[in-house]
């Protein structure tokens, strides 16, 4: 459900689910500011509302500039052209994610505008590559793991998985790592400080990753 910072905005409707039928469009062009914020959000309904907001206004009264239901590029593009151009021209920064049709409706509206990628977009993109080496290095103990226990069957013995010194198989390990590759150094437990340190001795590389993930962070 839509954060109630906006609802002094739609003071004239008594739900948001009305707001979902009242209007395709609303716009409060007098909160426009030098920057702006444009993502996309739903409402308790469930329809999706594209959102352009005054930074300035930090989440209280004159925040909101302008709301679109949908996300379709030409749509949202149409309302928001609604406003005087000599407004649109003073925006000097648009944030938004990395999605490519609030790429095409920033440089359409506000062509004097610079356009910065949201952080937490640019982080999370870093994190899921993480996660994806992570994923691929379980893969790859699993099938040691497979070829151990064929092995052992082979020879007509008892399979007995190693263990690192925690006492985590290597699935295990891989596993567990991560709950420690998507959270800062600083907010390990004693436990995944020692995990941590079993992990990057054999998978050097996931430390590399981690370091750069690190690093960006903390920027």
């Amino acid at each position: 459900m839509l954060s109630t910072q906006y609802k002094e905005h739609f003071s004239d409707y008594r739900s948001w689910d009305q707001l979902d039928h009242a209007q395709d469009w609303l716009l409060f062009e007098d909160n426009i500011g030098e920057s702006l914020s444009i993502d996309e959000t739903c409402l308790s309904s469930g329809e999706v509302y594209t959102f352009l907001t005054n930074k300035a206004g930090k989440g209280r009264k004159g925040t909101l500039v302008a709301v679109v239901k949908g996300t379709k590029a030409e749509d949202v593009i149409q309302v928001l052209k609604k406003i005087d151009l000599s407004k649109r021209n003073t925006v000097k920064e648009i944030t938004l994610d990395l999605s490519s049709s609030m790429m095409r409706i920033a440089r359409s509206v506000f062509p004097k505008a610079l356009i910065t990628n949201d952080r937490f977009h640019v982080q999370k993109l870093y994190y899921d590559a993480l996660d994806d080496m992570r994923i691929a290095y379980r893969w790859m103990a699993r099938d040691k793991e497979n070829e151990e226990i064929k092995e052992a069957k082979s020879k007509g013995k008892e399979y007995i998985p190693f263990r690192y010194s925690n006492g985590d198989t290597r699935k295990q390990l891989l596993a567990r790592a991560k709950f420690i590759l998507t959270k800062h150094k600083t907010k390990w437990t004693e436990t995944q400080k020692g995990r941590a340190q079993i992990i990057f001795e054999h998978y050097p590389t996931l430390k590399k990753a981690y370091d750069l993930a690190m690093k960006l962070t903390d920027i």
